[in-house]
């Protein structure tokens, strides 16, 4: 009997970092020709990749639709002003609970499993959007948004780990940005989405503003149902996942792993080993980049409806749609830079330099007068820290090794995000309008300290690369694994 005979439980219990199992593993993977591999992955990529990014999708359009509902009415009518800075606070509280959450959902998707906890979240939000459509004062939207922190911080991190477990290391970045791509383009025109639902001010004698949350709750609540249907488990389990691979496709997908970094099998929980994942400096120098980036990606989600209209003199049409542009541009920057990040194994160099980028449209969007130049800023800076997501999500996925490892930092990374949300939400403070410089410079030295942070983890990835080649002690307890950088 071949190892491909042998029932998948079998096969997982089999599995072992050392020449044997290796011999196994390539085995498995052999008895696949390039042809039905090619087809096994696109199927995987349909029903993963493309069902997460439709989830994140909306999860984006619902925690950053307040700049297409603020430039639509919406803060008058609640009476936000500089005097109780109700637009920063509420889009304030969200990052507290969406921070505070994002390691107890790591677990628990692990052992509910991905189908019913991330369809789940989905729907309960979606509720909680609807209700955003009726809200009496800026208070009570405050309170929803505390809510609404809590329900959306399993997705980014509970999709982030599970698409690790799916893919090798040197395919993970086109997934991470296929994933985020479909997201963060689809969110982008979030604003022409919004005009259009602005347009149905007076309907049922609700403000234009209200109809942007009631029709997004409702999509959002029927792309989490639609998701139970799509979405996949873990690959150990997807035999069992409505029918989505055989025993024999699952095995296949469990060698590549095990083949790429020896971390297939699940080890049990453990909350002393969990927590003590937290000893690992790149797991905080990670978490740090990635609270730099999204300084920038939240600051762009929530206040460019508003600079384009208040400061570069927008009609509030013209501020909604030309929002999506950018995005777009961005989305061509990321899936690019990840075919090439992939291709030649390259993380850290990619994250610098759309730092750098970041910090030249910055540049351009806070000095410049002309609003032509401003608006090309506008695309740079997008571009930038959108790009640079996806690429970090990899570069951490790539040097982590054991699955509640990878969980943790995921949780960690993401919740750096949301410290990250904290400070987009704050810097741009109502008393800078219309310009904010303060918050443009804070961005700028965001993406600075991208820079210098890169540096100095490749400096070190490199030296602990020397060390292996010279038979020193294996890196993330693996023989023959080498960091990425």
């Amino acid at each position: 009997m071949t190892m491909k005979d042998l029932p998948l439980d079998e096969r997982l219990e089999d599995i072992e970092p050392s020449e044997k199992g290796a011999v196994h593993h390539e085995e498995i993977i052999n008895s696949f020709s390039p042809e039905e591999r090619k087809k096994l992955i696109r199927r995987i990529d349909i029903r993963l990749v493309i069902t997460l990014g439709c989830l994140y999708c909306v999860s984006l359009l619902d925690r950053t639709n307040l700049g297409a509902a603020s430039v639509a009415g919406m803060q008058i009518e609640l009476d936000m002003n500089q005097a109780n800075n109700g637009y920063s606070i509420t889009s304030l509280v969200f990052f507290i609970t969406y921070t505070i959450f994002q390691i107890p959902a790591t677990v628990i998707i692990r052992k509910v499993g991905p189908r019913i906890f991330l369809s789940g979240i989905v729907i309960l939000w979606g509720a909680v959007m609807l209700a955003f459509g009726f809200v009496p004062n800026w208070e009570t939207m405050a309170g929803l948004r505390i809510i609404l922190g809590a329900l959306e911080a399993g997705l980014y991190p509970g999709s982030v780990y599970l698409l690790s477990t799916w893919y090798p290391r040197y395919e993970l970045q086109k997934r991470n940005a296929a994933f985020y791509l479909i997201g963060s383009v689809a969110s982008g025109f979030g604003g022409i989405l919004a005009y259009g639902l602005m347009q149905m001010d007076g309907l049922a004698g609700r403000a234009g503003w209200r109809w942007i949350f009631i029709i997004e709750g409702l999509l959002t609540c029927a792309l989490g149902i639609g998701s139970y249907v799509f979405l996949v488990d873990f690959p150990e389990k997807a035999p069992r996942s409505w029918k989505f691979l055989n025993e024999n496709e699952a095995s296949f997908v469990i060698a590549q792993i095990e083949q790429d970094r020896a971390d297939a099998a699940v080890e049990p929980f453990s909350l002393r080993r969990y927590l003590g994942n937290s000893k690992d400096s790149k797991v905080w120098a990670y978490a740090s980049l990635y609270m730099l980036t999204t300084t920038n990606s939240y600051s762009i989600a929530y206040f460019l409806p508003i600079i384009l209209e208040k400061s570069m003199h927008f009609s509030v049409a013209k501020a909604q749609c030309l929002v999506a542009p950018p995005y777009v541009f961005a989305g061509i920057v990321m899936y690019t830079q990840a075919m090439f990040g992939d291709k030649y194994h390259l993380r850290g160099p990619i994250v610098a330099g759309n730092a750098l980028m970041g910090i030249l449209g910055l540049g351009l969007l806070g000095y410049l007068e002309n609003p032509a130049p401003r608006y090309f800023g506008v695309f740079l800076a997008t571009a930038a820290a959108n790009a640079n997501c996806p690429a970090l999500v990899s570069w951490q996925s790539n040097n982590i090794r054991g699955q509640w490892k990878r969980a943790f930092t995921s949780a960690t990374l993401i919740g750096g995000g949301s410290i990250g949300g904290i400070i987009g939400t704050t810097v741009f403070r109502a008393q800078d309008a219309p310009n904010y410089q303060p918050g443009l410079l804070c961005t700028m030295l965001a993406n600075a300290l991208v820079v210098v942070i890169v540096c100095l983890m490749t400096l070190k990835f490199h030296r602990a690369n020397k060390r292996v080649d010279a038979g020193g002690k294996p890196i993330e307890g693996q023989v023959g694994f080498k960091y990425t950088y």
